[in-house]
């Protein structure tokens, strides 16, 4: 049984990719080799880049059962319309028109049980790709790929989170940015879960929401401050008011934002940097040692 992990922040740009690939690199050197990284940020996944040895060893389509309805069985009756939860079927009976709108349609399967006559079959429609990619160290990465125009992240996240190793200690969830349904679909079996935020005013704003989703989920957490060091301390009095802990600091470094934008978030690490992350990972195998404690669980 895997110790799994969210890196979740309410706002895109603090830098939770960093954080999440730079976890999986310290944890699979320092922790444990099997660890794995699943990037569920199927909008516009990111992880690999950051692994230029990754080698892809598998790849395929996920589908989407789309219910049809049969114009030459159907009896316009909209009990399927009604059963509708996602008002994804529209039934116009004097122009004989019925259709399913497959950007609303959450495939629940309700229509089909619905309908008398039997006029409702499912066929399968690709909204996405699931792949794995083997990487120098760790037990590689898992990432969702959405198809562009299908509205399914939540169905591809769940998808991506299935399809992880069996033989993890350690399992890292990069979650998309906000706190729509798909960050709930990345953080809702998870262990803890790690907040990135940034010492701004849009960023204290955006962690406040985040904070109060992980306390309606009943997750704990921790908050990591990311790009410390422009001399804002409403982050930190807010942490402090609300008894959060802070798990680590990373400051801002113009040489550690240049290796990332270039890919190379791995190479001449700053001594700064890399003081911040050992800091950082040392509260977190206190959080994993913590909870082999209290589940009898060892590796």
């Amino acid at each position: 049984m895997a110790y799994k992990i969210a890196v979740a922040s309410g706002k895109g740009g603090t830098g939770k990719t960093s954080v999440s690939v730079n976890l999986y690199h310290y944890l699979a050197q320092q922790v444990s080799e099997k660890v794995q990284l699943v990037d569920c940020d199927v909008e516009e996944p990111d992880d690999i880049l950051f692994f230029k040895e990754a080698q892809k060893e598998h790849e395929e389509n996920f589908y989407q059962l789309i219910p049809e309805i049969d114009t030459g069985k159907c009896t316009f009756c909209s009990k399927c319309a009604e059963y509708c939860e996602f008002n994804a079927i529209v039934i116009l009976p004097p122009a004989g028109f019925a259709e399913v709108n497959k950007r609303l349609c959450h495939s629940c399967g309700a229509c089909l049980v619905a309908c008398p006559e039997e006029a409702i079959h499912e066929k399968k429609e690709a909204i996405g790709t699931i792949s794995c990619f083997r990487t120098a160290i760790g037990n590689g990465i898992v990432e969702g790929k959405l198809k562009i125009g299908s509205a399914m992240q939540s169905m591809l996240v769940k998808a991506a989170k299935k399809s992880i190793s069996q033989q993890n200690d350690l399992v890292i969830y990069d979650a998309p940015p906000g706190t729509s349904c798909t960050v709930v679909q990345t953080v809702s079996d998870v262990d803890y879960v790690i907040l990135v935020t940034e010492p701004t005013l849009f960023g204290l704003h955006d962690l406040k929401i985040m904070v109060d989703l992980v306390q309606e989920l009943k997750k704990p957490y921790g908050v990591v401050i990311n790009k410390t060091g422009f001399g804002c301390t409403l982050i930190h009095n807010y942490l402090a008011t609300e008894n959060i802990e802070l798990l680590g600091e990373i400051p801002f470094l113009k040489e550690y934002a240049s290796n990332y934008a270039n890919g190379e978030l791995f190479n001449h690490i700053p001594h700064a940097i890399e003081n911040s992350f050992q800091a950082f990972i040392t509260n977190i195998d206190r959080k994993i040692l913590q909870y082999e404690g209290d589940n009898y669980f060892k590796w």
